[in-house]
């Protein structure tokens, strides 16, 4: 599955258009992290723990969206981009959204 943020591919021709494609995660902080976070804000630097959640939540999110392209019969997406929104304090939500296409050399 080829995932592009772009609206073509090079040396690829879109043959089909199937529509929008979607995948979404949503992550709570752990409170262990929260303090050891506190922490770091006070000398500054990287909060590594929320770094990999987040890296973790995209690669979930990437995944479920190719899922669901690969169901409807897609080779690629194009025009791939993430969202994020709080859904309570402590807890968000990562979406990845795109549209599935068939295409070929």
């Amino acid at each position: 599955m080829i995932i592009v943020t772009s609206n073509d591919i090079p040396g690829k021709r879109i043959v089909k258009t199937l529509g929008l494609v979607r995948g979404n995660t949503i992550r709570a902080r752990h409170v262990g992290h929260d303090i050891m976070a506190l922490l770091r804000n006070l000398v500054g630097g990287e909060i590594t723990d929320y770094t990999k959640m987040f890296a973790e939540a995209r690669e979930q999110s990437l995944d479920r969206m190719a899922e669901e392209a690969k169901e409807l019969g897609a080779n690629a997406i194009i025009s791939l981009r993430f969202t994020t929104s709080m859904i309570m304090s402590g807890a968000a939500e990562l979406l990845a959204y795109g549209t599935a296409v068939v295409i070929e050399d």
